[in-house]
């Protein structure tokens, strides 16, 4: 076995695994509340120690000396990937249903039809019915869990730090309170996995419990990707330009080095 077209063959499949990652960070670099992915690049020698303990063969035997010896190389990988949750810059807009959350961590919670799910994209409007809703159509919840429907006749609707609606009477200018807004703190936001749509799912276990005073509501923004498109070109170069290289290691392995094996092996002395 060439160890060598092994190890080119999967570094070049983990450099198509992070270049579809950058191109999907560039492809929501204008999406409101976007968080960037990133990819952690590991190897198997790597993954044999974190698993050893766990392997069919027992540890510290001459067979296990064996396996490690002879199936494990350096070959890099895809070990893992995470979400970076840091800020993204906040755009004013002076939209009323335009909401943004300037901390770390914090998220709308909207009903969809696969259950509760996060979002940090606050671009919200009213529907037909006077519910607040997404762009996708789903319903934002209050803190009771429940829609949240405002009078279309309300031609004034101010929402505080804390989330908490209030709009004014019909005809008047004196403002009424109306719902709380769900802003959610998940207790492990490691544990959330993205679904699409700027959606996030949240962890089961976790009891999703509304902050009282998030404090971080900011009404009439929207807070912009945190993506930051030159950096993404710049690691996608460097992506493109690994595979080449990993292309050209591929192809001396399988030509080069065989044809010069070949040759030295097939000689006959005279």
């Amino acid at each position: 076995m060439q160890t060598g077209y092994y190890a080119a063959t999967g570094g070049m499949v983990a450099q198509f695994n992070r270049m579809d990652t950058i191109a999907n960070n560039l492809a929501n670099a204008n999406t409101a509340g976007y968080k960037r992915d990133q990819l952690i690049t590991g190897d198997f020698v790597r993954l044999f120690k974190e698993a050893q303990n766990e392997l069919p063969i027992p540890n510290h035997t001459q067979e296990a000396a064996q396996y490690f010896n002879r199936s494990m190389s350096r070959v890099p990988q895809i070990t893992d990937g995470y979400t970076d949750f840091s800020l993204g810059s906040m755009q004013r807009t002076d939209n009323t249903f335009d909401l943004a959350l300037a901390k770390e961590g914090q998220f709308f919670a909207v009903n969809t039809p696969q259950g509760v799910r996060l979002t940090r994209n606050g671009t919200f409007t009213l529907n037909e019915e006077g519910k607040l809703v997404t762009k996708q159509g789903y319903e934002v919840l209050a803190a009771d869990r429940t829609p949240i429907t405002l009078n279309p006749q309300n031609t004034i609707v101010t929402i505080d730090k804390n989330g908490q609606i209030a709009a004014n009477i019909a005809g008047t200018t004196e403002m009424a309170p109306a719902k709380k807004m769900m802003v959610i703190e998940p207790q492990n936001i490691r544990m959330l996995s993205k679904e699409g749509e700027n959606l996030y799912i949240p962890d089961p276990a976790d009891p999703l419990a509304p902050l009282a005073d998030s404090g971080s509501v900011m009404q009439g923004f929207v807070e912009k990707s945190n993506v930051n498109a030159v950096n993404e070109m710049i690691a996608l170069v460097e992506a493109n330009r690994l595979v080449g290289m990993y292309q050209k290691a591929m192809d001396s392995q399988m030509n080069d080095l065989n044809k010069d094996a070949i040759e030295k092996i097939g000689a006959t002395r005279r």
